[in-house]
């Protein structure tokens, strides 16, 4: 069966890769493309796909009136959640790699796709490397009680911590918290230098040119230390076998699942 795809945030650095990835496959079809700054142009003209004759909407709720079976958003924090309530309302399942959003905007996410019987599959990050940094730090989480989580970014994103430390925090959290050998309201000085505790884990995040994106948890032992470090680079390919592995999987459950692990055999 096709899989008539609506891509939210189509001409941005992941959704214009990915979009060209769906348009090639042979399982799925562009159904929808969403863009403010592209409304009224087609995806052919605007990407150079040929045969991409898609309109360009400037809102979801336009764009999935052609007729979708999954919505995949990659625009920004602060529409994301409206434009995935659309969805779900519409009976539209839901692939969200857009980061930014709060666990309380998940659980109302959660709701809405039990709702109305569809799943959402979510995502901090889709490459493959911030996969297996989310399943070892697991693993080591169950060993050592002690960890830290740095996630680095551009100068330019204004989101904090970036979705992939967010995803791992929540992760770890649901392993255990990680000790503090001295809680952080007995510090002194400014206790904003230790980072916020998320889900049971300090993480600081670090905003400079130069970065990407990469995200870093560092385990420490008495006498002995365990980095484990994913690191992106200026490319969004790494991005599109998850996402396009999320689209043909999304629609085999119903409610929320976060984190691309949970439809992988790893």
């Amino acid at each position: 069966m096709t899989i008539r795809v609506c891509i939210a945030g189509v001409t941005g650095w992941v959704g214009s890769v990915l979009s060209k990835a769906v348009h090639e496959a042979e399982d799925m079809v562009l159904a929808g493309a969403v863009s403010r700054s592209a409304k009224g142009k087609t995806l052919g003209e605007v990407l150079e796909l040929d045969g991409a004759d898609v309109l360009i909407e400037g809102s979801v709720g336009d764009a999935l009136k052609a007729g979708c079976d999954v919505m995949v958003e990659f625009t920004k924090p602060d529409a994301a959640k409206q434009n995935i309530l659309q969805a779900l309302d519409a009976g539209v399942h839901v692939v969200v790699g857009t980061s930014g959003l709060s666990d309380e905007d998940y659980e109302e996410i959660r709701i809405r796709a039990e709702e109305n019987n569809v799943g959402v599959l979510a995502a901090g990050n889709f490459a493959l490397t911030a996969v297996l940094l989310q399943k070892f730090a697991r693993m080591a989480a169950a060993l050592i009680p002690h960890w830290e989580i740095i996630d680095y970014a551009g100068a330019g994103k204004v989101d904090v911590p970036s979705g992939t430390a967010m995803e791992l925090a929540s992760q770890l959290g649901r392993i255990r918290a990680s000790t503090l050998d001295i809680p952080t309201e007995e510090l002194h000085g400014p206790k904003e230098t230790r980072g916020a505790r998320l889900n049971g884990s300090q993480v600081h995040s670090v905003r400079l040119p130069g970065y990407v994106l990469s995200a870093e948890a560092i385990f420490g032992v008495p006498d002995q230390k365990l980095v484990i470090r994913h690191e992106a680079g200026s490319s969004a390919m790494p991005y599109v076998d998850g996402a396009m592995l999320a689209v043909r999987k999304v629609n085999t459950f119903k409610g929320l699942r976060r984190g691309l692990e949970t439809i992988m055999d790893i």
